[in-house]
């Protein structure tokens, strides 16, 4: 039996997948090996870009015009700025992959000599030339990891490839492709040896193209879930792929993981008489964030880097990009963190702008756990006291927000951060937080969906819904109340619910926490919004 992959290389016989070779350009990298080019093929991780080239070589094998070599040069990572180390490991691991595709145990028996006679600054090169001319065909050569090698390592792998350009396609591969998370023109490479910063660009200046591998559309997420029922008879619930592309935006694997989730491990779902339904993607969504899998740790990680941190600080506090730098812009967005819209820079999808604060509060709500308790915000008819509950955070904020904000990473972000991070501890035992950001709009929108009467979402006969908005102090009092009580209005009319909060951070140093501190209730086109001063 087939099922959803979410870990390593797609393998059709065992995964339900997008044909590889559909995933890109196909015509567009054949025309662009025909000519001898040397290209770059860059994604997010975990989008499909191994199982691409994992394809591409074996198509290209079977055509018997090439000799196409896949070859991971993350081996080299470990050595780090050991040149000699990580172009030894990685001169094995092509020795390696040639004898095991193409069945030749004696062509390349002597790398180690070709290293020792040459040097580690010129024998990746070397064994490059020996490979192309020894080979009956011209060579192909696939780089996957190319952006996980370090500082003078990364440089002299470039520089070698670049050296050997001239060369092709008797003396050296006819074409590379580079692959990795960025584009190889976006490196800011350190040389410890030359004391400098070497651009990608300076370094592997013979790129000719760069393609992008993109995420799955909406059609594409259908003709994958389809697999799953043309095997088992199993259906997927009306709306559910849409829900699913709501919930992910077609990013390959969180679409893959919801549906490994939803049909294999939730146990009541593995009878295929009965459908997915969205209540059982919900419960596999909450799964994948609450048992952190692999793919949200790796972005935890990255979150702690300061280039990640001051894009997507900026997004929490919902400020222009204008301070931000190209480069770390770019970054975030090679990362897959967040994407460009018509409407400008967002986070890259609804699951992620839950991940993102989850992970930065992490500690923050572990430490929640001992002072708050949800149960006392549960008013006896099962709804949360939202009066009850936003004094008690504006009391924690007045007493512990300085020495809480000082300790934490996202400084700037700190206020926006805190009240979810204690809303998130209150909705844990059952409910929801759903966030939306956005540069440039200077506010961050909160909706809590809360099971009345259930401790399940998926089950609940009523769900309470409260909007709440925040906004940092920029202009004056009465103008941030304007422009609030707006914005809170239309978020309440677009979440269809008549209980709404503005929330005002009031960050100026030289006011006092008596000033600062205030609760009135407004009336704005119809709906009533309780204003609260932080």
């Amino acid at each position: 039996m087939r099922y959803f992959n979410t870990a390593g290389p797609v393998r059709c016989d065992e995964h339900y997948c997008l044909p590889p070779l559909e995933r890109f350009d196909l015509e567009e990298i054949l025309f662009l090996i025909e000519q001898k080019k040397y290209f770059v093929l860059h994604a997010p991780r975990q989008t499909g870009k191994t199982s691409c080239l994992l394809a591409l070589q074996e198509y290209l094998n079977e055509r018997d015009e090439y000799r196409a070599l896949y070859v991971n040069v993350e081996v080299g990572q470990g050595a780090r700025e050991d040149v000699y180390g990580a172009i030894r490991a990685i001169m094995y691991e092509v020795s390696y992959q040639w004898r095991r595709v193409f069945k030749d145990e004696n062509l390349l028996e002597n790398y180690k000599d070709i290293l020792e006679s040459t040097g580690e600054y010129s024998a990746f090169k070397a064994l490059l030339s020996f490979l192309s001319e020894h080979s009956d065909r011209p060579v192909v050569l696939m780089l996957d990891e190319i952006d996980s090698l370090v500082g003078d390592t990364l440089i002299s792998v470039l520089r070698q490839v670049r050296a050997g350009y001239t060369n092709r396609p008797d003396a050296f591969p006819q074409s590379i492709i580079l692959c990795g998370v960025r584009d190889v023109r976006d490196y800011r490479i350190h040389s410890s040896k030359e004391k400098a910063i070497i651009t990608g660009g300076c370094a592997f200046n013979i790129k000719a193209k760069s393609l992008n591998l993109g995420d799955f559309n909406k059609h594409e997420i259908e003709i994958l879930y389809n697999q799953h029922t043309e095997e088992t008879g199993q259906e997927f619930e009306q709306g559910v792929i849409d829900y699913v592309w709501e919930l992910t935006e077609g990013q390959p694997w969180l679409v893959n993981a919801l549906g490994y989730v939803a049909c294999f491990e939730i146990k009541e779902s593995r009878n295929r008489k009965k459908k997915i339904t969205k209540k059982l993607i919900e419960e596999a969504k909450n799964r994948i964030i609450l048992e952190r899998y692999t793919h949200i740790d790796q972005l935890a990680d990255k979150l702690k880097e300061d280039t990640v941190r001051s894009v997507i600080e900026a997004i929490l506090k919902g400020e222009g990009i204008r301070k931000i730098k190209d480069d770390d812009l770019q970054y975030v967005i090679d990362l897959g963190f967040i994407k460009r819209t018509k409407e400008g820079i967002k986070i890259s999808n609804k699951i992620y702008q839950e991940i993102i604060p989850r992970e930065i509060t992490f500690m923050m709500q572990v430490e929640l756990e001992s002072e708050i308790k949800p149960i006392w915000y549960v008013r006896e008819d099962g709804r949360l006291d939202m009066l009850k509950l936003m004094r008690a955070f504006q009391q924690f904020f007045r007493e512990h927000s300085e020495s809480w904000l000082e300790r934490f990473q996202y400084k700037e972000a700190g206020p926006q951060l805190l009240i979810q991070a204690f809303l998130q501890r209150i909705v844990n035992s059952g409910g929801r937080v759903e966030r939306e950001y956005g540069l440039g709009r200077k506010r961050t929108d909160l909706l809590i969906l809360w099971p009345v009467g259930s401790d399940n979402l998926l089950y609940a006969e009523e769900v309470q819904k409260v909007v709440i908005e925040l906004k940092i102090l920029y202009k004056s009092l009465d103008r941030t109340i304007e422009e609030g009580l707006k914005q809170t209005y239309e978020y309440m009319d677009k979440c269809g619910t008549d209980e709404g909060h503005l929330v005002i951070f009031d960050r100026r140093e030289n006011i006092s926490w008596d000033e600062k501190i205030f609760e009135r209730e407004e009336e704005y086109m119809g709906k009533k919004i309780k204003i609260w001063g932080m």
